[in-house]
């Protein structure tokens, strides 16, 4: 594929944390995070900014991802990416926050899906710090599955990042709802790159991809203290897109996150030398299609 392939990247972000308020941002001191450091984007990073960082990659379209934008105002983040999206053109569309167990669930998921650009929400469910914990996570909340109810006849998808560990919750999910989207992100979360892990990983993709409403996005594949290689992550790549199919799976950078661990040409031009094999159709359906048509861009 030449430079010029078109890109839709299926998840970024933009901030101004001089203007608007990201705890995990703003606040002192900074979280644990699964890539170690974060301060270099505690930030601004705006179209420009990503842009830039794009460099000679074709993207005509993005996904704006929530960005835990202060959570007592999701509404706002909403507005924020419109006044974006009339001064830039971009992002196209967006997965804006929602709170799902919360009392003002009804309130909020109507008036984002009101935003003819949002297409999906996010709400991170508890998880269990570890596989070895075996206690139910969030996505067993009767309160938290009473608001995942309220967004198929909103005609809203929902973004689901957890852990890998926590998918039979999410394929029990995808089976009880089976007209809402389910888009798995960060390829669910392999940071452990252990054997066991990864056979567990493995097997919890399976669990998930049987359900016809489930999808994945590559991304997050960094490592703390280790570079993005083409070594160290075509394995975890070919394996998310054997369990999904070419039809159900998206490329996607998490930029500006994971320029903790790559740039953007390292990474895409990474995800393009793994799939190198594939037939043009399967890899535009990877790099473009997918998202376009998962995530109704046109």
């Amino acid at each position: 594929m030449s430079a010029d392939f078109p890109i839709a990247d299926a998840h970024q972000h933009f901030w101004d944390i001089g203007t608007n308020y990201h705890p995990w941002l703003c606040d002192e001191p900074p979280i644990p995070f699964r890539y170690g450091d974060y301060r270099a984007i505690r930030r601004r990073y705006l179209p420009d900014d990503y842009f830039a960082d794009v460099g000679s990659h074709s993207v005509v379209k993005t996904v704006y991802v929530e960005a835990e934008w202060n959570p007592a105002d999701p509404i706002g983040e909403s507005r924020y990416v419109s006044r974006l999206r009339r001064e830039t053109n971009f992002p196209t569309v967006m997965v804006a926050q929602a709170w799902l167990d919360r009392d003002d669930c009804a309130a909020v998921l109507e008036q984002q899906a009101a935003f003819d650009f949002v297409r999906s929400v996010r709400h991170k469910p508890r998880a269990n710090a570890s596989p070895n914990d075996a206690a139910p996570g969030g996505m067993t909340d009767s309160k938290w599955r009473a608001g995942f109810a309220r967004l198929s006849p909103l005609g809203l998808r929902f973004d689901l990042q957890t852990p890998w560990w926590h998918l039979a919750d999410a394929a029990r999910l995808a089976r009880d709802f089976p007209d809402t989207s389910i888009i798995l992100n960060h390829t669910g979360l392999p940071s452990d790159r252990s054997a066991a892990a990864l056979a567990g990983w493995q097997r919890a993709l399976a669990t998930l991809a049987i359900c016809p409403n489930a999808m994945i996005k590559i991304s997050g594949l960094g490592q703390a203290g280790q570079a993005w290689t083409v070594a160290a992550n075509r394995g975890v790549v070919l394996t998310a897109i054997e369990a999904f199919g070419v039809e159900r799976t998206m490329f996607a950078s998490n930029f500006p996150v994971d320029s903790l661990c790559a740039t953007f040409d390292t990474i895409f031009s990474g995800f393009r030398t793994i799939v190198s094999d594939f037939s043009a159709s399967e890899q535009r359906a990877l790099f473009h299609d997918n998202a376009v048509r998962i995530y109704a861009m046109e």
